[in-house]
């Protein structure tokens, strides 16, 4: 079928709000049918696009391999969480590195709520289950959905870490 937007005759051709597009046009339509129209009723020449379709390369796909090559070798794509720095493009345990571990300790040893456990240690309950859940501090790296072996130190040893996600888990059951 022919692209509407680029007039492409392409045999791959997705279908988004009832209009046939080539692979290239349907990566940067948008989502909402209002920005669709209008993205539609601006024509684009193929031959621009043809770049993209010559080499098969989507957007951000460089991007998105050489930071999978660096999780591979055990590097963070993200910022650093709390209780670690990053030197020299490696991560390493600060001073908040003992707040973590209290952190999870208090956890596991207590009955408190999220929200009061959160205030205790100033974290919003998103924060805390975001740290709470965070599997760099076990040395890993996680990257598009698949754990890699960190290069840095761990912060928290796995027998506290599972018994957290266990506890964890119980708190997040939905309430009959």
């Amino acid at each position: 079928m022919t692209c509407k937007k680029c007039g492409y005759q392409d045999h791959k051709e997705t279908i988004l709000f009832g209009s046939p597009l080539c692979q290239v046009c349907a990566t940067f339509a948008p989502e909402k049918v209002h920005d669709f129209q209008d993205y539609i009723s601006e024509k684009i020449d193929w031959k621009k696009l043809d770049t993209f379709r010559k080499f098969d390369q989507s957007p951000g796909r460089k991007q998105k391999q050489g930071m999978q090559k660096m999780a591979t070798i055990g590097r963070l794509q993200t910022r650093p969480p709390l209780g670690y720095d990053v030197q020299n493009g490696n991560l390493i345990p600060n001073e908040d590195a003992v707040r973590v571990h209290s952190l999870f300790k208090t956890f596991l040893a207590r009955t408190y709520s999220l929200n009061s456990l959160a205030k205790n240690f100033s974290l919003s309950i998103n924060g805390l289950k975001k740290i709470l859940t965070n599997r760099t501090y076990l040395g890993e790296i996680k990257f598009d959905g698949k754990i890699h072996k960190g290069d840095h130190p761990q912060l928290i040893n796995s027998e506290i870490f599972y018994a957290a996600q266990r506890k964890l888990k119980d708190y997040l059951r939905p309430r009959k």
